[in-house]
């Protein structure tokens, strides 16, 4: 007789209070117990649990709702539902959130953490008048990285 095994999905693992907030306007606390679970090739923590509420870390960085996120890494607002609900593996959001992750760890360098969300939302015009979100939705996310760059560097825009 054979029977099929069923792939092991890795539970939520409680985690240490938060010593630093993921997001100064987020509305998880920093001093609340935080369960995270990692989501098979998604950088960081992964998907974030506090009560019944499920969300990916980034999302919670961002302190964004999934519409906005869901611009932002150009998926759709289906898609994390799926992903943060667990009934869909995160295979068409990979390489999008992997990017943005990366984006915001080097913006973290440069830029006040608790401040990313709004700065996605806000026009700027280092580009033009657009908003760091339509500048990725136009596929020019390069721009973002060239000012990581500028700043890092200390050259005058």
């Amino acid at each position: 007789m054979v029977t099929k095994t069923r792939k092991a999905i890795p539970a939520f693992k409680k985690t240490s209070v938060r010593a630093k907030p993921l997001s100064g306007t987020s509305t998880t606390k920093a001093s609340e117990l935080i369960l995270s679970k990692t989501v098979p090739g998604l950088k960081g923590k992964g998907l974030l649990r506090l009560g019944s509420e499920s969300k990916l870390e980034l999302r919670d960085r961002l302190n964004m709702p999934r519409p906005i996120f869901g611009r932002v890494v150009n998926v759709s607002e289906r898609t994390i539902a799926k992903v943060e609900s667990e009934t869909d593996t995160a295979e068409k959001l990979k390489r999008p959130y992997n990017e943005v992750y990366r984006l915001l760890e080097a913006l973290d360098d440069v830029i006040e953490m608790n401040s990313l969300g709004n700065w996605f939302q806000e026009p700027n015009d280092a580009f033009d008048g657009l908003k760091p979100m339509e500048v990725i939705e136009r596929g020019e996310i390069d721009r973002l990285w060239n000012m990581v760059y500028e700043l890092r560097s200390g050259m005058p825009g």
